[in-house]
Parts: C-alpha cells; sequence; structure tokens
C-alpha cells in the first residue's frame, strides 16, 4: 500500500465531485476521478493536474456491474489501493415527480444510480479499504432524504419528490446497514449533505457554490481514527434521520 492516500469520488468530473476530488488532492492525495463520460472526465483530470493535484481517471458507470469491476481493477493497478471512496455520483430523474404521477420507471433509474450504484462501487471497493490503516466511506446524501425534516410541519425539503428524495431516504437507511455489518472494523461510514448547491443537478438554482458543497465530504473523508460513524451530517453539524 502506498504512503500517499487515496481516494475514489465518483461522479467527478463536475460539480460538487469535482471540487471534492481538488480539495482532497490539495491535502497530497491522490484522487481517482470516477466519471462516465470520457471527455469531461479527461477535461476533469487535466485540469486537476494543472492545479498541482495528483489525479487519475477512472471510467466509471455506478449503474453497470463490469465497468464498476473495471473501475476496482484499475485503482488496484494505478495505485496499489484506496483509503477512501467518496460515493457522489446521482441523477435527480428529474421533475416534477408527484408520487401519483411518477413513472415507476424515473424512481427505479434514480434508485439505481443513487442507491444501488452506491451499493454496487462500495463492494467492489471494499476489499482494498478493509486493507487501509484509515479507510472512510463518504455517502453524499441530502436533508431532502431526512423523513424527520420531510415530516415536519414548515421545514424546507424541496419540492415533493418520490424518486430523488426517496432515494436518498434509501441511501441513508442503507448507510446505518453497511455501519453495523462493518462495525467491528475500523472503516468510518458517513452520510453528508452538501446544502442546496449550485449545480446542474438542480438547474444551478442553488445558493451554495460547488466549493462550499464539497467542504462535507473533505471533512467527513479527512475524519481522524477516533472520529464518528454511522452519521448524518452537514456544515452545521448533525442532520436528522
Amino acid at each position: 500500500m502506498s504512503e500517499q492516500t487515496i481516494a475514489l469520488v465518483t461522479g467527478a468530473n463536475k460539480g460538487i465531485g469535482y471540487e471534492i476530488a481538488a480539495g482532497l488532492g490539495a491535502l497530497g492525495w491522490r484522487v481517482g476521478v470516477g466519471a462516465r463520460d470520457a471527455q469531461r472526465r479527461d477535461t476533469a483530470v487535466d485540469k486537476l493536474r494543472a492545479a498541482g493535484v495528483d489525479a487519475f481517471g477512472v471510467p466509471l458507470d455506478v449503474t453497470d456491474d463490469a465497468s464498476v469491476a473495471a473501475a476496482a481493477e484499475l485503482i488496484a493497478d494505478r495505485a496499489g489501493g484506496l483509503d477512501v471512496l467518496v460515493n457522489n455520483a446521482a441523477i435527480t430523474g428529474g421533475m416534477p415527480q408527484a408520487p401519483t404521477t411518477v413513472a415507476p420507471a424515473t424512481v427505479r433509474d434514480v434508485v439505481d444510480t443513487n442507491v444501488i450504484g452506491v451499493i454496487r462501487v462500495t463492494n467492489a471497493m471494499l476489499p482494498m479499504l478493509r486493507a487501509s490503516a484509515s479507510p472512510r466511506i463518504v455517502n453524499m446524501s441530502s436533508t431532502v432524504g431526512s423523513l424527520t425534516l420531510q415530516s415536519t410541519p414548515g421545514a424546507e425539503t424541496g419540492p415533493i419528490s418520490a424518486a430523488y428524495a426517496v432515494s436518498k431516504s434509501l441511501l441513508n437507511a442503507v448507510t446505518i446497514q453497511y455501519v453495523k455489518e462493518l462495525g467491528d472494523t475500523n472503516i468510518l461510514i458517513n452520510s453528508g449533505c452538501p446544502g442546496f448547491t449550485a449545480t446542474d443537478l438542480n438547474g444551478f438554482r442553488g445558493i451554495r457554490t460547488p466549493q462550499q458543497g464539497a467542504a462535507i465530504a473533505i471533512h467527513l473523508a479527512t475524519l481522524p481514527d477516533d472520529g464518528p460513524t454511522g452519521g448524518f451530517f452537514d456544515d452545521a453539524g448533525t442532520v436528522p434521520w
């Protein structure tokens, strides 16, 4: 295992994912830029390298078993292991998503990327993470997935969303199950919310910059060995489940 910390960020070719990669790279880490689109991935890697980041591209479609397996092999070959996984890749499925009218296929597609994709990638990378001295898994979630906030009158949880918000609730539930199964390991696993960040995911309507949105992931990726696990956090602290 390299003495240099190795991280993989999924969906890292733009927006919050790119800024997470940049932030971790600024710490001297070697960062795998996971993305489906080859051109955007190469452009992101070139930009990161120009900024002094030790970045390398990782072709990765989180919805495809073969792609994820190949990505794990590439990281093992190129970097010799993995210390930190940031599951950032996600889609909204488009709005509106009223539960009475949403197409079941939309829900299926969103869950396939935002939840099953996380399971697929995490399981493929887990053997390398288990071998790390200080492994971390960060699942990029959202406060719109908080059932507590969704059921609190007057709480700001965005539009009614039977696919995207539900996928983030499910991701939080999956995160807890990983924590329970891996509780006897040294892997710290947490969910993080970037806040309402201006990205193409929301048509750039957000009020936070991608760099601000990346801060929670960088914080959770760099937790000390006695840091929290099994939590849901944003910049202000703990988010209710």
